[in-house]
């Protein structure tokens, strides 16, 4: 499918203003067939991004962030607080879609459409383990490469060109970052055009909770919308201050901005009076 059909498909899809990010209303399905569909397109170079609060909170000062964002192909929900914000903001988004589960899907569609994946990142070890469990999974799943870059890479030229040589030979329709956000966005807004990758987009610790290495909540902790309390929980000295703080940084952006249109509708509704 031609680049522009693709790029005209994303710019239909509804999408809903949180803070100073557009988030794309789509359902789970939704969002893996327009990522297929970018994966599949030659010479594309199409991010995913998939935002939750902590995103929202650093949009408010990153204007370089800012920038990736409004250049993404597809932006979605991966927190719970982005799908609760929106119904506050009196625009519903559809469903909550996460990384992992993206993550998840998008290795079995490759599996079954002959799409070459790349996992970069995560801890020592966990995209070979991930790869190998989504193999078990899915046979007939073509890993075209893993590799976890040294702490660092980005600040040294030689250690940015080991892992682009590496994906160029590679040649992957999907390149999946795990270096935690925003460095992951940062780097592939940064480096997709360079290394001729239809479609990338940064999943965190997914490589992680795919592996077994770290639990993820059960699915009815998920569908209460509490898993991060659950990750909390996990590992409380290093999630308070993203958890406690920051999502009451977000509540607080969520809140202006209700405000904000509330009273934007109020002057709107006068305006209209007087002119009867």
């Amino acid at each position: 499918m031609p680049q522009a059909i693709a790029d005209a498909r994303i710019e239909e899809a509804e999408r809903v203003r949180i803070g100073h990010s557009n988030v794309d209303a789509v359902t789970y399905a939704e969002a893996l067939d327009r990522i297929v569909e970018l994966a599949e397109c030659p010479g594309g170079s199409a991010q995913v991004i998939t935002p939750n609060a902590q995103h929202i909170v650093l949009l408010e000062r990153d204007l370089y962030l800012r920038k990736i964002y409004s250049g993404a192909a597809l932006v979605v929900p991966d927190g719970i607080s982005l799908v609760y914000a929106a119904r506050i903001l009196g625009r519903p988004l559809k469903e909550r879609v996460t990384g992992v589960d993206l993550f998840q899907g998008l290795c079995e569609r490759a599996a079954k459409r002959g799409l070459r994946v790349y996992l970069l990142g995560g801890r020592p070890g966990a995209a070979e383990e991930a790869a190998a469990k989504l193999k078990s999974i899915n046979p007939g799943l073509c890993i075209a490469g893993t590799f976890c870059p040294a702490w660092g890479f980005h600040l040294r030229e030689e250690g940015q060109r080991e892992v682009e040589s590496e994906i160029l030979a590679a040649r992957p329709h999907i390149l999946f970052v795990a270096l935690g956000a925003p460095k992951q966005e940062y780097w592939i807004y940064e480096h997709l055009d360079q290394l001729g990758v239809p479609l990338a987009m940064g999943i965190g610790g997914s490589f992680e909770m795919v592996s077994g290495a770290t639990r993820r909540a059960p699915r009815w902790v998920q569908a209460a919308g509490m898993e991060w309390l659950f990750r909390l929980a996990l590992e409380p000295r290093r999630l308070w201050k993203r958890y406690l703080i920051g999502n009451l940084k977000f509540l607080l952006i969520v809140l202006r901005q209700a405000l904000r249109r509330d009273a934007e509708s109020r002057r709107e509704y006068h305006k209209t009076e007087g002119r009867v």
